[in-house]
């Protein structure tokens, strides 16, 4: 299985410094990110907003997988995550990635989609790594 990476780069300290990350693939390639990206709505990135994308687009794999492994060879799956950030002591903690998913899969009946999404919630690898609370709500389309 291969290994991914991403790297980052800090000029300066504390609030008052920047930096900028990229990954592997070129896809993020010298992308603005520090405190004001991260608390103050600056226009680049953060860890968090990197994290809810990855875990939307994870769980969303590993439910088309799932789905496709259950039979279904048709619908769409458009999922969005939100990841909570809270100040704990001296720092902060990620405490939770809240999923949202809206799905249309012609033919599945809402018991199966509910049990094969609960199942792709708890074993996308994002959500094994995560150390925070994992919810997961869905409207399913007929």
């Amino acid at each position: 299985m291969p290994t991914r990476s991403g790297s980052a780069r800090y000029e300066g300290l504390g609030k008052e410094g920047k930096g900028w990350i990229s990954t592997q693939s070129g896809v993020l390639a010298d992308q603005r990110y520090g405190f004001g990206t991260r608390f103050e709505n600056e226009p680049g990135t953060n860890p968090e907003e990197l994290i809810a994308a990855a875990h939307a687009s994870c769980f969303t794999m590993a439910l088309s997988f799932a789905l496709a492994g259950a039979g279904y060879n048709d619908g769409t799956l458009e999922t969005s995550a939100k990841v909570t950030v809270e100040k704990d002591g001296e720092g902060f903690t990620i405490t939770k990635s809240a999923l949202d998913l809206r799905a249309k899969v012609p033919g599945i009946s809402d018991s199966e989609f509910e049990r094969i999404a609960a199942d792709a919630k708890k074993n996308c690898p994002v959500s094994k790594v995560l150390n925070a609370e994992i919810t997961l709500s869905h409207t399913l389309e007929q």
